[in-house]
């Protein structure tokens, strides 16, 4: 018999669907730059049309999800990653111009990566559970896991079967979510708080809280992937790695530091206070992007990288659970625009770093200079504070 505690496992294994059809396609880019001829800025152009349509259906789903129903957008989720996986393994050989073929099946994934995004964490804060900001941890967690899974197995897949071979690796990768999808038609799906259509969405920017909840995310997304994505060419220049070493030292010691800070809180939430948490790591943060940026050893400059995903795990969470505390009227919606403010984050932390590396010469200064973000976040959990207890007084 189907229970909740198998809707919050089958959410898990979601959130780790998200990590393949994120971190799959970017471990193929040489392969895919040898075998069709692919420049690098079209190889570039995959990573920003992944985020971009994911971003589309971060910015749609609060429109349409609550009237098509929470249970056939998951399984739908699942079906475009399966078919998007599936398409990368089939569709390059099949049309005159391979590039068409991978694009199209980014697309397909993205859209399922984005339902997935905006779905996942609500569907969890729905659950009955008692300590609510631990399972949510938790399931963020299952990212990170996801991560390294994709990493580390596809690493050993293609050292004992070769590299040419990737598209065999596709398609095992696309029973996961194929998998979950049957899992989905079959577990209890609680009911989401509804808001009221666009009068819903007006009235959540009407709320400075909710204001305050999206500089929260914008930071988190911006604070861990402006090293997350450097991560490996840091470690490649800082130790002077080839590639995979860098992908395996740097990427995978990010992402476990990350998965085991999520996992720490989820575990312990009942004994740690969220906000005083998210505070500590906040400045953790800080004083990670300064010793990466800064260190005068370049094996201190990697421990700085290592701290920086300890230090980022429950940013992300963390602000969906205040979030989900302090506006529990929010719906769909509300995470919906928290899920494009946190991709939007994403999205800008990774650029910004490469533009002040590039005008500076270093990427250590444009690391320096993304101090910026965990800054902020700081600043944003002070006023999240501020907020939420002016709130509380005012209702007294």
């Amino acid at each position: 018999m189907h229970t909740y505690n198998s809707t919050i496992r089958a959410c898990f294994v979601g959130y780790a669907v998200q990590a393949i059809i994120n971190n799959f396609t970017p471990l193929l880019f040489t392969t895919f730059m040898a075998s069709f001829g692919l420049s690098l800025q079209r190889i570039s152009l995959l990573v920003t049309f992944n985020f971009g349509v994911q971003l589309c259906v971060d910015l749609l789903a609060g429109l349409f999800a609550d009237r098509i129903g929470h249970r056939r957008c998951m399984v739908l989720a699942h079906l475009f990653c399966c078919a998007g996986l599936t398409g990368l393994a089939v569709l390059p050989g099949l049309l005159a111009h391979p590039f068409a073929g991978i694009l199209v099946s980014v697309m397909i994934y993205a859209i399922g990566g984005g339902l997935l995004e905006v779905l996942v964490s609500p569907i969890v804060e729905s659950c009955p559970s008692t300590h609510k900001a631990g399972t949510m941890s938790l399931l963020h967690s299952f990212y990170c896991w996801g991560t390294v899974a994709v990493v580390l197995l596809s690493t050993l897949f293609f050292a004992s079967a070769g590299i040419s071979r990737w598209n065999v690796l596709a398609l095992l990768w696309a029973l996961i979510p194929l998998a979950n999808a049957f899992v989905f038609t079959r577990v209890p799906i609680p009911p989401l708080p509804q808001n009221s259509g666009n009068n819903g969405t007006r009235q959540l920017f009407t709320q400075r809280v909710f204001w305050a909840v999206l500089l929260l995310m914008f930071c988190s997304g911006a604070a861990e992937q402006a090293i997350s994505q450097w991560a490996s060419a840091f470690t490649e220049s800082a130790l002077g790695v080839d590639k995979t070493v860098g992908d395996l030292l740097g990427t995978t010691l990010f992402s476990v530091l990350m998965g085991s800070a999520r996992l720490f809180y989820g575990k312990k939430s009942q004994k740690l206070p969220l906000k005083s948490f998210m505070l500590g790591s906040a400045l953790l943060c800080c004083g990670s992007y300064l010793l990466t940026s800064l260190a005068p050893v370049p094996a201190l400059g990697l421990l700085g990288c290592g701290l920086c995903g300890l230090s980022v795990g429950i940013f992300w969470p963390g602000t969906f659970s205040l979030a989900a505390a302090n506006i529990p009227s929010g719906g769909t919606a509300m995470f919906a625009l928290m899920a494009l403010a946190g991709d939007l984050g994403c999205a800008s932390g990774p650029t910004f770093v490469g533009f002040v590396s590039g005008r500076l010469g270093t990427l250590s200064g444009g690391l320096l200079a993304a101090l910026a973000f965990p800054v902020l976040l700081v600043c944003g959990l002070f006023c999240f504070h501020r907020l939420t207890k002016e709130k509380r007084d005012s209702a007294c």
